[in-house]
């Protein structure tokens, strides 16, 4: 404090309390605002996500994705199943014998009816069943069977005397066909499925095509030629298919179920054609299965069961997909019924044979699989597993 200065102001009437003036700081007037000015408010930096941050986000992300997909899939097939189920006519409805349990906890017998209608006027009302097969699942022991039927086979049908078994299809439809082979085999059929092959062609494209095991090569006659000229179809030696693993779209998967005569190995049969046809019938229902097709399912669900005609719903399909995911390919049994080849009234039939018994037996679990007695010929019964050939 300056000398002389009091800490209060001195007038006439005495003191008068009041501040007592103080120094001011260097370089600041006494009339200026004392307040700290404040300062700007700083924002806290946003933290980066973690690394585990971000993949729990994309699993989250994934999963959403898989169950809007799953269901859009869903909904696309059930669409296409619904479709199929309507074409079945409710006589063969009723002739099924549906054992009323899950595919994927009881056995059960499917059907399997393929049909392939000529493009000819003469044979536009033909409703023979190019081929025959039953499909068994057997969840308990995590195998499915096939069992291929000649469509040459001499057998009873109810109420019209022995004939052809592919005739009960042309005579009474399917249900006439249900009725003939339960009575024939012994076997209650749940379900059936009817395949066209004429219209599945665009069905294998739009699954980009299927791959079998072609047992031995084959050279066609000359039919269904794919030039315009007759000149060039009579120069033309017809379809040829290698050994081994092949490739077919649509289109060459038809001509391969279709072929019946093989000039480079007279003795094949319509048995042999058979068992094409049911290759890719199981390169189809393997490529169903497959992610591919369920990465296009949503666009293609629809589509896939434009070819079929079946009384399964969409969820015993999807549980039929699971038996079949479940089962081992190695367990896998392949059978066919046969007999003696002949001919009757011109035509050519197959004279049942004892042992055909014997392969329902096999087919249901029973028995250990056997293969056809040697010297059976080309129509021998019985039952080889896995990958084996009936040779």
């Amino acid at each position: 404090m300056a000398a002389g200065e009091k800490p209060y102001r001195v007038y006439k009437g005495g003191r008068v309390k009041g501040k007592v003036p103080l120094q001011g700081r260097p370089g600041r007037d006494d009339g200026a605002d004392t307040r700290r000015p404040k300062e700007p408010r700083q924002r806290r930096p946003r933290r980066s996500w973690s690394w585990r941050r971000r993949i729990a986000i994309t699993l989250v992300g994934l999963i959403l994705l898989f169950v809007v997909w799953c269901v859009a899939s869903y909904f696309s097939f059930r669409g296409g199943v619904s479709s199929a189920n309507k074409r079945l006519d409710v006589g063969t409805a009723a002739a099924l014998s549906h054992n009323g349990g899950f595919l994927m906890s009881h056995s059960t017998t499917i059907l399997l009816l393929g049909t392939d209608h000529s493009s000819l006027a003469a044979r536009a009302g033909d409703r023979h069943s190019d081929s025959i097969m039953l499909v068994r699942t057997d969840p308990s022991r995590h195998r499915i069977s096939y069992l291929s039927v000649p469509r040459d086979l001499q057998v009873p049908i109810p109420g019209h005397g022995d004939s052809k078994i592919n005739a009960a299809m042309q005579i009474g439809g399917p249900p006439l066909a249900i009725r003939t082979i339960e009575a024939f085999t012994g076997l209650k059929i749940d379900h059936i499925v009817v395949v066209d092959f004429g219209s599945f062609q665009s069905l294998i494209d739009k699954l980009g095509g299927v791959t079998v095991n072609n047992p031995r090569p084959i050279l066609s006659d000359r039919f269904d030629c794919p030039y315009s000229t007759q000149e060039r179809c009579q120069k033309w030696q017809g379809w040829r298919f290698r050994k081994g693993k092949i490739h077919l779209d649509g289109h060459q998967a038809l001509i391969y179920s279709r072929v019946r005569v093989n000039r480079l190995d007279p003795g094949e049969s319509d048995v042999t054609r058979g068992e094409r046809q049911q290759a890719i019938l199981q390169a189809i229902s393997s490529k169903l299965a497959s992610v591919g097709t369920f990465v296009k399912l949503p666009f293609i669900g629809g589509d896939l069961m434009k070819p079929l005609t079946t009384d399964l719903s969409a969820g015993q399909l999807m549980q039929l997909g699971w038996v079949k995911f479940r089962s081992s390919s190695g367990s896998t049994l392949h059978c066919r019924l046969g007999g003696d080849a002949g001919n009757y009234g011109g035509a050519s039939v197959i004279t049942p044979s004892e042992q055909n018994g014997a392969v329902i037996q096999m087919v249901l679990g029973n028995t250990a699989p056997q293969p056809p007695v040697p010297g059976s010929g080309p129509f021998g019964p019985g039952c080889v597993v896995g990958s084996q050939t009936f040779g």
